[in-house]
């Protein structure tokens, strides 16, 4: 069996960044569609900058713990905790992907460039998990409507478009974070 091996030094900053990602969720800084119900916030922000500063185990850690306590200390989103914490996996685990494959480091998206084919890859697969995650678990869960239903009421392309608006303000954000506010020294690659 393989363990998640983190520094005490990261462990520590993931801990940190897990429970930031759990407080902009409880005071819940964002935008809601007052249409839709869907929330456009930075809750996974920090998910992402756990990846740009120690890498994917760190990024997986602080989601996992970030999502935990958000459902403990808000019960009634665990449902939104947990299609947060689907929806935002693809966007790490592209970039991630990004970088294996193309074999480059962490410290090469200091140039903006190399996220451009990550995030586009990212929103495809996000897109395509979220659609049918909404539509079949989460709406009926949390409206009681139908699949049906929600098929007529909210369409497609309001899902797919709040998501990618989301996964495109998760990955800026935490890179103009990182980046051009040098977060990046406190990196493990740095």
């Amino acid at each position: 069996m393989s363990y998640i091996k983190l520094s005490t030094r990261v462990l520590a900053l993931s801990g940190a960044l897990a429970a930031i990602s759990a407080a902009v969720q409880l005071i819940h800084i964002g935008y809601q569609s007052p249409q839709w119900g869907m929330w456009i916030d930075v809750v996974a922000v920090t998910w992402i900058i756990a990846y740009f500063l120690f890498g994917l185990k760190a990024a997986l850690s602080v989601s996992v713990v970030g999502a935990i306590v958000i459902t403990l200390f808000a019960p009634d989103t665990w449902l939104g905790a947990g299609m947060k914490w689907i929806a935002t996996l693809p966007m790490y685990a592209s970039l991630y992907l990004f970088l294996r494959v193309s074999q480059k480091n962490l410290s090469d998206y200091k140039n903006p460039v190399h996220l451009v084919t990550p995030i586009i890859l990212g929103l495809i697969i996000r897109c395509l998990l979220v659609l049918p995650l909404n539509y079949y678990y989460a709406i009926p869960i949390w409206t009681g409507m139908t699949s049906a239903q929600a098929m007529k009421v909210i369409p497609w392309f309001i899902i797919a478009g709040f998501n990618v608006i989301q996964g495109i303000i998760d990955v800026v954000l935490a890179w103009i974070i990182v980046f051009r506010f040098r977060l990046f020294r406190f990196a493990d690659w740095e």
